[in-house]
């Protein structure tokens, strides 16, 4: 099984804006898909702000990265049937899914 990173483009929703039984909600489904998905080996977490370093040595804010997930399956068009089935894009985030290799 190859391993692929789940990048979540779009904050997908503040949770300032959600009340405790909404986030439960989007807690739950959260949790059921990281077990339909089956092996799941870091669930990761949120980002906070973001920076993106230039070359020249100039910085920007202008990043949409939100979080990332890493999971095992069995190819690439594996690994996209399970993205398109994830809660950030019910929340009108995208997923950027990579492979990633051990060095």
């Amino acid at each position: 099984m190859a391993k692929f990173v789940f990048v979540y483009d779009g904050d997908g929703g503040s949770p300032e804006d959600v009340t405790e039984e909404q986030m439960a909600s989007i807690m739950k489904a959260w949790e059921d898909w990281y077990a339909a998905i089956g092996t799941v080996t870091d669930p990761g977490n949120p980002f906070g702000q973001t920076r993106t370093v230039h070359p020249d040595g100039s910085v920007t804010t202008d990043a949409s990265i939100s979080g990332y997930t890493i999971i095992e399956a069995a190819d690439l068009d594996a690994a996209v049937a399970h993205a398109k089935a994830g809660p950030h894009l019910e929340a009108g985030g995208n997923i950027i899914v990579a492979e990633t290799f051990d060095m």
